[in-house]
């Protein structure tokens, strides 16, 4: 009697990538069910998932991770740079390459597809990363819709029509939706091995940092320089932030296109901008700053994500290999005479950072807060920390 053959077993997808163009991606669904719009970049970091994950910066956006073994070390409570977790504010998705695997750290407190469901992320694992990377940088950022359903039962035709449908990121102000709702002060100090995270003791400065999306590392660098942090909501004018009478202004990183929340940041910029109070801005920050002295901001193809991108800093001229996390970039042609400009990346030459000449005033486009990433720009901070030490007659910190 002949043996019977059993038939040929196919596991059906539970999660669904699907572009505005049409495209659809499956695999198999993990994190939050349900499904989310948003842009889809793709980010090219070895480690750091779960800081690139709770970054405001990536509000409304799917990351592609093009490492392919993603989430191995599990998840904890210390590596979360929002700085209110219950929000959820940061990335609205995730793909993976190779499925989530069991934690092996001993710095785990959970796995990571449990930690996605609590964050409300919606992830797929068992994609072709690096075939959509590739997509990605063919034909640029695409609108899509993320889906994970664990019956595998999806309205791919409403889908479609989600992912056509929605206006992207150019021209939306996503900073609003990500800031702080009131005033508070930051005290918490850089992560140290085998001891944590520190508390500043006696404040040598005061900073005023104005929150449009703020990752907590950068707070911990400034504390970690003696400054007493005070963070401030995206719209506060700048008759209440000079009257804290702060030693120095910080303008953070954020989400969104900086023309549209420059509409209401950018005139409070340029009055702070009338003293001659030093000013440090990061990402958004940079690019809000450089509209506030008369440039350009411009979408990029596919942006810069990553923790391995090469910038050369003009003022030392050496390269750094840097953090990196934007989809709009400063136009360098349209900087006007007296801003200069600092940094430029070495991937494609697109501007990284400027300076006002004569002034205690520079902002850069990449993360120097290495979180995650690289720590070779740390010493933007204390840069900012001697312009304002110069000015109370103290002796300048070593930059490196």
């Amino acid at each position: 009697m002949a043996s019977e053959t059993a038939p040929w077993a196919t596991e059906a997808p539970t999660a669904v990538l699907v572009l505005a163009d049409g495209t659809v991606i499956t695999g198999r669904g993990l994190g939050a069910t349900g499904s989310a719009v948003a842009e889809v970049c793709f980010n090219t970091a070895l480690t750091g998932y779960q800081e690139i994950l709770t970054d405001p910066s990536y509000a409304s956006q799917i990351v592609t991770f093009t490492f392919p073994h993603i989430g191995n070390i599990g998840t904890n409570d210390e590596d979360i740079e929002d700085l209110n977790p219950a929000a959820r504010f940061g990335a609205v998705g995730a793909v993976f390459k190779a499925d989530v695997t069991n934690p092996s750290s001993y710095r785990a407190a959970g796995h990571l597809d449990q930690w996605l469901k609590r964050r409300g992320i919606v992830a797929m694992s068992g994609v072709d990363t690096r075939a959509l990377t590739a997509l990605i940088r063919e034909k640029g950022s695409p609108n899509a819709v993320i889906a994970h359903s664990p019956d595998g039962k999806f309205d791919l035709d409403n889908l479609k029509a989600q992912a056509r449908a929605w206006s992207g990121l150019v021209g939306l102000d996503l900073a609003k939706e990500v800031t702080s709702g009131q005033s508070s002060s930051w005290t918490e100090t850089p992560w140290v091995w085998n001891e944590g995270y520190g508390e500043r003791n006696e404040a040598t400065m005061h900073v005023v940092a104005v929150d449009f999306g703020v990752k907590r590392n950068i707070l911990r660098l400034l504390a970690g320089l003696g400054a007493k942090v005070t963070v401030v909501p995206a719209k506060t004018s700048a008759e209440d932030i000079l009257a804290m009478k702060p030693d120095g202004i910080f303008l953070s990183n954020g989400p969104g296109d900086p023309a549209a929340t420059g509409e209401y940041s950018v005139p409070v910029i340029r009055d702070l901008l009338k003293t001659e109070l030093p000013v440090f801005g990061i990402c958004l920050g940079h690019q809000m700053l450089a509209l506030a002295l008369g440039g350009k901001t411009e979408k990029m193809h596919q942006g810069h994500h990553g923790a391995n991108h090469p910038v050369k800093d003009h003022t030392t001229g050496k390269v750094e290999i840097v953090s990196m996390n934007h989809g709009f970039a400063v136009d360098a042609a349209s900087l006007p005479e007296g801003v200069e400009e600092t940094h430029v990346s070495l991937f494609d030459g697109s501007n990284c950072g400027i300076a006002l000449t004569g002034r205690p005033v520079f902002s850069v486009q990449h993360h120097p807060e290495a979180s995650p990433g690289p720590q070779d720009s740390h010493y933007l901070f204390r840069r900012f920390a001697n312009l304002i030490r110069e000015r109370q007659g103290e002796p300048a910190l070593a930059e490196r």
